[in-house]
């Protein structure tokens, strides 16, 4: 499985009133991760976007286990557990600092021809960078 994970305190325009992390932020925090999993890889999302592919969210489901609140630091997860073809599965997930599991989801990705707007593959430099890490963890 491809796996990354990036860590960072909650900041307060995250949080209600009540010093919750509000829960529209946690599809952000699973953005971060999957970015950064590009990036890290060497191939960020603006390199696939500039070779003509664009990768919209086509779904996501979160599952709310335990509020973050402010003061936290939590470390965000994005895993892959197989090469995609035409839609990309990322199964994501936030702990807090002591490891309580906060959110738990899944993203689905799809591939787009940026120029035609119509469905295309996995560009073949992503799904060599997946293949080449499905023995991260």
């Amino acid at each position: 499985m491809m796996f990354f994970e990036t860590s960072f305190p909650v900041r307060y325009y995250e949080t209600d009133q009540m010093g919750i992390v509000h829960h529209s932020n946690y599809i952000r925090y699973f953005e971060c991760a999957r970015n950064g999993m590009m990036a890290d890889g060497g191939y960020p999302i603006e390199r696939c976007e500039e070779e003509g592919v664009t990768i919209p969210v086509v779904s996501v489901s979160c599952h709310y286990k335990r509020p973050a609140k402010m003061g936290d630091v939590l470390t965000v997860s994005a895993a892959i557990e197989s090469v995609p073809m035409a839609k990309l599965v990322i199964r994501q997930a936030v702990r807090n600092q002591h490891g309580d599991l906060c959110v738990e989801g899944e993203v689905v990705l799809g591939f787009l021809n940026k120029e035609t707007g119509h469905p295309t593959r996995c560009p073949e430099k992503l799904a060599r960078l997946i293949e080449s890490r499905l023995n991260d963890r």
